[in-house]
């Protein structure tokens, strides 16, 4: 059931309405979507808003590396079958973003919301959740959000003790250490295809053990929780043990998996699987990931990929050779300055491919792909790279400030 349903009081819906109004000069102003500046504001004029705009919703927040956007997407989806729903769809992750995406949410039921890991903890304090979804937990941004390990740990911290139902990803030993200090987990089988963070055992350091999709500590015993849910195939298994047929729009076994945990997390609610996988079906790009568009005459599929986990799952589900790939990697505050997680992905799976390369940081990455023996052009923006590209639709990769760049160039 919904918590609280009082009304705002003068103060915070003076600072909505503040935070509103300067989301509508920043967007006047070509400056974005304004949520980030207008969920300031609002937060400046009252510090506990975020807290008051969701006192009424159910609130499940979703968390990891890779796949929050989308899962976020898709969990908004299978629970409007029982209510409205707000969410902050676009990805604007930290605090001011939310606050202003649930300040759009007065008349519902379900607050969905996509967290920073970062910003995990104090968001879980501050909006009291009924479910917390947690998937993956890999490097990434390491200027800033530092290893993993003392990440999974401050989130361990955080929940210990949290009222929330936590969904967590059994396959990830990181996440499972997360989780661990939570008295009501679900678990679920999602699957890791990169493992290069979770070799070392969370709890005492030693090392792992990994005896097919098991893994355990052979020192200290920490090992892979019993799943209710599975990702099975093309099947989300149930804990009843009854398969259902996932159906997607979007591309990709990491997809599958997010639709799982999804599926998990709309039961949880009320909403039975194959309503619920039923109406994930609608989602066929979320925030232009996945999009298909039309530049120069030439057809370019938008894939993001932010860390060497994203780049793995995303090598996965592109277009046999020789389709083109154009890759583009910047290194801005929002993707982290520190590229040195380039030399930690397998570049040589795109052997056979034309290879085009732009962005801030290309120069960086076209010594990567010299040193993996792969042919490639160092192109100086998109224009460039899709003339010279051979026929056929392309694949373009990019990182998260690269990817909003090319979502400009192309008009999406």
């Amino acid at each position: 059931m919904a918590g609280n349903t009082e009304p705002l009081s003068p103060r915070a819906k003076l600072a909505v309405t503040a935070g509103k109004a300067a989301a509508a000069v920043s967007r006047a102003a070509g400056r974005g979507s304004g949520s980030v500046i207008g969920g300031r504001v609002a937060l400046k004029l009252d510090p506990d808003l975020l807290a008051r705009l969701a006192g009424h919703l159910d609130v499940i927040l979703v968390s990891a590396t890779n796949g929050k956007t989308t899962t976020t997407r898709l969990i908004a989806e299978a629970l409007r079958a029982s209510g409205p729903v707000v969410s902050n769809a676009l990805g604007a992750n930290m605090p001011a973003g939310i606050t202003s995406a649930l300040a759009g949410g007065s008349d519902a039921k379900y607050g969905v919301i996509e967290v920073d890991e970062k910003y995990l903890a104090g968001v879980a304090r501050d909006v009291t959740p009924k479910a917390i979804a947690l998937l993956n937990l890999s490097r990434d941004q390491l200027d800033r959000a530092a290893e993993t390990r003392m990440l999974a740990e401050h989130w361990r911290e955080g929940l210990a003790g949290s009222k929330a139902l936590i969904i967590a990803n059994a396959d990830d030993p990181l996440i499972v250490w997360a989780a661990s200090s939570s008295a009501n987990v679900v678990w679920v089988a999602a699957g890791q295809e990169w493992k290069d963070d979770a070799w070392s055992c969370p709890s005492c350091g030693g090392v792992m053990q990994r005896p097919g999709e098991d893994w355990f500590c052979g020192e200290c015993g920490f090992r892979r929780p019993t799943p209710s849910w599975a990702l099975s195939g093309d099947h989300v298994l149930d804990p009843h043990g009854s398969a259902w047929p996932i159906k997607l729009q979007l591309p990709g076994r990491a997809n599958k998996a997010n639709a799982t945990t999804s599926a998990a997390v709309a039961a949880t609610f009320g909403v039975p699987p194959q309503v619920a996988l039923e109406r994930m079906f609608s989602v066929q790009a979320v925030a232009g990931r996945y999009d298909v568009v039309s530049f120069m005459d030439r057809d370019l599929r938008l894939l993001l990929a932010k860390n060497p986990a994203g780049w793995l799952e995303t090598f996965s589900l592109i277009d046999p050779p020789p389709t083109p790939v154009i890759m583009s990697v910047n290194a801005r505050g929002a993707d982290g300055t520190d590229t040195s997680w380039l030399w930690d992905v397998d570049y040589t799976r795109l052997a056979g491919h034309p290879l085009f390369v732009l962005g801030d940081r290309k120069l960086d990455l076209a010594v990567r792909l010299e040193v993996a023996g792969l042919d490639f052009h160092v192109c100086e923006n998109l224009d460039e790279a899709a003339r010279m590209a051979p026929p056929g639709r392309i694949e373009v990769i990019a990182n998260y400030t690269a990817f909003q760049d090319l979502r400009r160039r192309v008009g999406n």
